[in-house]
């Protein structure tokens, strides 16, 4: 979704929120208080802390989506050390998001996931990653729509593709979906890393988050896909 077409989602979203919110208040006897997501600064301030020295660090990219929303799934695992919002995938240089949102140049949005692999394995991001992508949508995700909204994982090693080939086929196997599991596995190219202000987008801009990603649909169409899934 372009820049100015997610502004325009998010407004839209706020209004038809609030207007429900105030039609179940008034029908209910509601009390018309809500806490507004709020800045988090600390957050925000523990993201931009170096690296510790000495710590070993290795890297992995995934496409899901909205890397907005990618960012704050990877935030959560334990381990993940540093996240950036980027583009990858493509054959055109240098570029920037409104060229990427014309799906004219062959990148999709990604997320780089530097991590410990002592605390967390490179198999522990891969069910992070599977549980957060409809692994059955190649031509976007949610209401994200396009070739540069396509799911991919973006191998750095033989070892990464390997281990990725295999969760891919244990989950192919699982039976969870009727329909073909159609996330490539490439290998990783040229990662142009997104401009600042779409960094740490949920935690800068948390209001405008909620909204976007609430009306997307993504956390209803994820735990439509794995809430009785088992795996």
């Amino acid at each position: 979704m372009r820049k100015s077409h997610r502004l325009r989602f998010v407004i839209a979203a706020i209004g038809l929120t609030a207007a429900a919110g105030l039609a179940y208040a008034f029908s209910s006897n509601t009390p018309l208080i809500g806490e507004r997501p709020k800045l988090q600064l600390a957050e925000l301030e523990k993201k931009s802390a170096p690296i510790p020295a000495g710590v070993k660090t290795e890297v992995a990219t995934f496409a899901a989506g909205c890397f907005w929303c990618v960012e704050q799934d990877f935030d959560k695992e334990p381990g993940v050390l540093k996240t950036t919002p980027g583009y990858t995938g493509g054959f055109f240089k240098n570029p920037t998001y409104e060229l990427v949102a014309t799906g004219l140049t062959g990148h999709t949005e990604a997320l780089q996931v530097i991590y410990d692999p002592k605390k967390v394995s490179y198999e522990q991001l891969l069910t992070r990653y599977w549980r957060n992508v409809d692994p059955t949508d190649a031509r976007g995700q949610f209401c994200d729509r396009g070739n540069e909204y396509r799911p991919a994982i973006f191998v750095h090693s033989q070892e990464q593709r390997k281990l990725a080939e295999a969760s891919k086929e244990a989950l192919e196997k699982s039976g969870i979906f009727k329909s073909p599991i159609v996330v490539k596995i490439v290998d990783a190219t040229t990662f142009n890393v997104a401009e600042t202000e779409h960094h740490d987008y949920y935690l800068k801009h948390p209001w405008r988050y909620m909204f976007y990603r609430h009306g997307c649909g993504r956390d209803a169409r994820l735990s439509q896909i794995w809430s009785h899934a088992g795996w």
